[in-house]
């Protein structure tokens, strides 16, 4: 599972060496957003893995991309500060005008930019994202938006934010995937405004609340009304992406509740020694060994610029599924320690439980796979 790209596998080790888990302890405590982390990763430049060279980055594959944030977890770190600019980044990458790719990317490279922030889902809406009621009118050389997005993490601590909104109504085009556009936002924009959501992990996520917002038109990724399915052509690589956290996760897991179960001594020998305790965590092995195939070989069509679809959203699906399982075998191998704060465990238990509902729900996700891959009828 973790043969490929060693190099770059072993450095990030080394920076993630510098932020063990109080330091992560100390940010949730505060509610604070991982800025020596980012900057860190930002200087070692995995930030930019997938950024082109003649651009400021390193001009990686997907599938670099996928080790580095694996190994981010696997180190019992936590990428969602950062995940979202490499799979946000594609857009302006493979849709963007020069003159958009020549401003934005380089900065972005050099850490000068933060694109983090990603507002497609609203209140209403949810994942019925052709649905979403944000409105972008075009008035002379600007767009005026208006609109509500929500679970828009990093917010606060981005500089520009990636945002769909409509600028056709969906009364006046033939499917309601069309009509929506792409913009890049600054979020220092008049009229935007950032609130932050308390939730059960530290994940930096916000509403956003925008009114009558001057976007320029120069703005707009590709062509106007094209804007959703150019979300869809980064969806497989954030599936994918997420799906490489999560193996991370479960690896961390396992890890921990094998050294733990070795030396944990109830009874006159080691409980890792009952097969009551060593079942779960091996069949938690088993299910990531089985999922990283999936998410391999989705990366490698990715790369190859070839439909990947099935791969990422199972891929995503099986990951997500695994790093739970392997959550509950070491929550459970520990006992009460597991919910100790120091140990961890109860931190990335929280963490990894998040990748089942987003950023797109299992249920979404068989839904696909029974449409798409099996043929069946489209059950909404």
């Amino acid at each position: 599972m973790t043969s490929d790209f060693p190099e770059i596998r072993e450095a990030v080790r080394r920076v993630c060496g510098q932020f063990p888990g109080t330091y992560w302890q100390k940010l949730e405590d505060a509610g604070n957003y991982p800025t020596e982390f980012v900057a860190a990763m930002t200087e070692a430049g995995f930030l930019s893995a997938l950024i082109p060279e003649s651009f400021g980055g390193a001009g990686l594959p997907l599938r670099a991309a996928a080790a580095i944030l694996e190994e981010i977890h696997a180190a019992g770190c936590n990428a969602a500060a950062c995940h979202a600019q490499m799979y946000i980044m594609g857009s302006l990458l493979r849709h963007g005008s020069d003159a958009q790719k020549k401003r934005y990317l380089p900065e972005i490279a050099a850490g000068r930019l933060r694109l983090q922030a990603f507002g497609v889902t609203e209140p209403t809406s949810g994942s019925d994202t052709t649905s979403l009621a944000t409105r972008a009118v075009k008035d002379g050389d600007h767009y005026v938006v208006t609109g509500q997005k929500v679970w828009t993490s990093r917010a606060l601590q981005s500089d520009l934010m990636l945002l769909l909104a409509r600028t056709t109504p969906a009364a006046d085009v033939k499917r309601k995937s069309e009509g929506l556009s792409l913009f890049l936002v600054d979020m220092k924009t008049p009229g935007v405004v950032v609130k932050p959501l308390k939730a059960m992990i530290n994940h930096n996520t916000t509403e956003v609340f925008i009114d009558q917002a001057r976007v320029p038109a120069g703005n707009l990724i590709g062509q106007e009304g094209k804007g959703f399915s150019y979300v869809l052509d980064s969806m497989n690589a954030e599936r994918l992406l997420i799906a490489s956290e999560c193996l991370g996760d479960g690896r961390w897991f396992t890890d921990k509740a094998v050294t733990y179960t070795k030396e944990r001594k109830v009874f006159g020998r080691p409980i890792g020694q009952n097969q009551g305790v060593q079942f779960p965590i091996a069949r938690a092995h088993a299910e990531l060994q089985a999922a990283a195939l999936m998410v391999r070989e989705g990366c490698a069509l990715f790369d190859a610029g070839q439909p990947c679809g099935p791969q990422a959203n199972m891929g995503k699906m099986l990951a997500s599924e695994a790093s739970w399982h392997a959550g509950e075998a070491c929550l459970q191998a520990h006992g009460g320690f597991g919910f100790a704060r120091e140990y961890d465990v109860e931190r990335k238990w929280r963490e990894t439980r998040l990748y089942q509902v987003a950023p797109v729900s299992t249920n979404l996700i068989l839904s696909y796979v029974a449409e798409h891959v099996l043929g069946l009828p489209r059950s909404y």
